[in-house]
């Protein structure tokens, strides 16, 4: 071989290396700066996440505390309406006891009446007439 190839087959392996080098250096400089980026945004979204934890945990509790609150006072004005109810309703079913008390002894005064009336009727038109049958 002469010197010629020689040299150009070592300049070509020197370019070859130079540019192989220079791409492996470039994809490293992107990869650290891709991690870097990622660590940024890592810790960002983990800041962003305990701030938004912190006030949904807020909100959570403002929350249970009206809704335990309106529980208490519905569940206080229900037992106050039930109260009220069952008092009503046992002053109807008093009511309507003595008004089932006063109907039974109208209905049996009613049933004497009717029977004594039945009677007296009975001793107005006297005994019932026979036809009189033609003796043969």
């Amino acid at each position: 071989m002469s010197a010629e190839i020689i040299t150009i087959v070592l300049s070509a392996v020197g370019l070859l290396l130079t540019l192989g080098g220079t791409m492996v250096a470039g994809f490293g400089w992107c990869i650290r700066r891709t991690d870097r980026l990622e660590e940024r945004l890592g810790a960002r979204i983990d800041g962003l996440d305990d701030k938004l934890s912190a006030r949904i945990d807020g909100l959570d509790d403002k929350l249970s505390a009206r809704i335990d609150g309106l529980d208490d006072k519905l569940s206080a004005r229900i037992d106050g309406v039930e109260d009220n109810l069952g008092a009503r309703i046992d002053g109807v079913r008093s009511d309507l006891a003595e008004v089932e008390r006063s109907l039974g002894a109208r209905i049996d005064g009613v049933a004497a009446d009717t029977t004594e009336l039945k009677i007296a009727m009975a001793r107005i038109e006297g005994p019932q007439r026979h036809l009189i049958v033609a003796a043969r």
